[in-house]
């Protein structure tokens, strides 16, 4: 297993902007790559790989390396860690003198005793995930450590699980069934530059994330709201469960994330999908009572999804979870008025925290604003459980 000066300077670059300019990632991995045209699909690969790897376990990383890196060298040697941890034999650079695989071997081995280090969290997370979780947390944080699988939505309105199979197996690209429209990529390539990507036979959306929209009954020709529709897989996925019928208003705080909406909607084949931004409180007062549905997939601190986006765990604390709680509260509060009576809403999240979940929905039932309000289900996804991302998913009915 070769590599190169070029790609590890790559690397280092990458993480510096991340840890010492807070950029996000995946952002900043795609800039990266996009920054030299003359890398190759392999180089490519392994420079996103073992960014991602090093954002994952950085705490254990710089714990091993004596500190956090100041320096050029500094950064250069981290990366060696990493990848003589992860099973490379480390080339004779100036940079690498002093790393071994036994030594190495033996601190990640005393290292890993402690679950902080093993799984690379800050201590305040691992007090939240112990409190909330209990006995469940040690198997959720090891789980979401683990890459994340690629999972398909089929796009109804286009094309059914057997086409895409079919299509997808054409650019070589090998998937099989997993329930209902979902497919399970077993051999992953770059899906976004495929036909059927492009002709809008699927989307790419994690298992846990597509029980969102099912969950909330939504029936052909009703007017239906996705209130926090960011760029709208949900609202796609929603659009294609409404048969294109009815009146599918897609709304958030961002308008610019809309404009990725109406894009996607438009190779989706999605034509009853209105976007609108929530620039004003006035935009939702004239909805009060309108809606057959509406979807409220809130804003959370995104721990149900550190595989896919493990710098959070360096960016979230505990002052974000209050914040985020208090916003929960605030959109469940206001935004629920825009249901009739008898119409139904789902409060969903992306956290595995009862405090951003089921307590948010208890919250809002013993409140002025919810004693109009049932429970209807209620269901937490684990990724050790379940096998997908970290997700909760409840329906609620306004009685009156």
């Amino acid at each position: 297993m070769k590599f190169y000066a070029a790609q590890i300077q790559a690397i280092a670059e990458a993480l510096q902007n991340i840890f010492r300019e807070g950029a996000y990632a995946d952002k900043e991995i795609a800039r990266v790559l996009k920054a030299d045209k003359r890398r190759g699909s392999q180089d490519r690969a392994f420079i996103a790989e073992h960014t991602y790897g090093i954002v994952r376990y950085y705490r254990l990383y710089t714990h091993l390396a004596g500190g956090e890196p100041q320096s050029k060298s500094d950064w250069w040697r981290l990366i060696g860690i990493h990848l003589l941890a992860s099973g490379y034999t480390l080339p004779e650079w100036r940079e690498f003198a002093g790393l071994d695989a036994e030594t190495l071997g033996a601190q990640l081995a005393e290292a890993r005793e402690q679950r902080v280090l093993r799984e690379s969290i800050p201590d305040w997370m691992d007090a939240v995930g112990t409190e909330q979780l209990g006995e469940a947390w040690p198997a959720t944080i090891a789980a979401l450590n683990d890459q994340a699988p690629v999972v398909l939505r089929v796009n109804r309105l286009q094309a059914d699980p057997d086409r895409v199979t079919r299509e997808l197996a054409k650019d070589g690209i090998k998937v099989k069934p997993l329930a209902e429209d979902a497919l399970i990529v077993t051999e992953r390539k770059n899906l976004f530059r495929t036909h059927a990507f492009r002709n809008g036979l699927f989307e790419v959306q994690d298992y846990s994330s597509q029980q969102a929209a099912p969950a909330l009954q939504v029936e052909p020709g009703q007017l239906v709201i996705d209130a926090c529709a960011g760029a709208g897989g949900k609202s796609l996925h929603l659009a294609a469960l409404m048969e294109n019928k009815g009146r599918l208003l897609s709304m958030d705080i961002h308008g610019w994330k809309l404009d990725e909406l109406k894009r996607r909607a438009r190779r989706n084949g999605v034509t009853n999908l209105e976007t609108r931004p929530i620039t004003t409180t006035k935009i939702i007062k004239r909805l009060t009572g309108k809606a057959d549905r509406v979807l409220l997939d809130v804003p959370c601190t995104g721990l149900g999804v550190l595989r896919r986006n493990p710098d959070a765990k360096w960016k979230l604390s505990p002052e974000t979870i209050d914040r985020v709680v208090a916003e929960q509260d605030g959109i469940l509060s206001s935004y629920s008025r825009m249901v009739r009576p008898e119409g139904k809403l789902v409060y969903a999240t992306c956290s595995i925290l009862p405090r951003e979940n089921s307590e948010r929905v208890d919250h809002f039932l013993n409140s002025e604003e919810g004693k109009d309000w049932v429970l209807e289900e209620s269901k937490s996804f684990l990724p050790q459980r379940d096998g997908y991302d970290g997700f909760f998913v409840s329906r609620l009915l306004r009685t009156r």
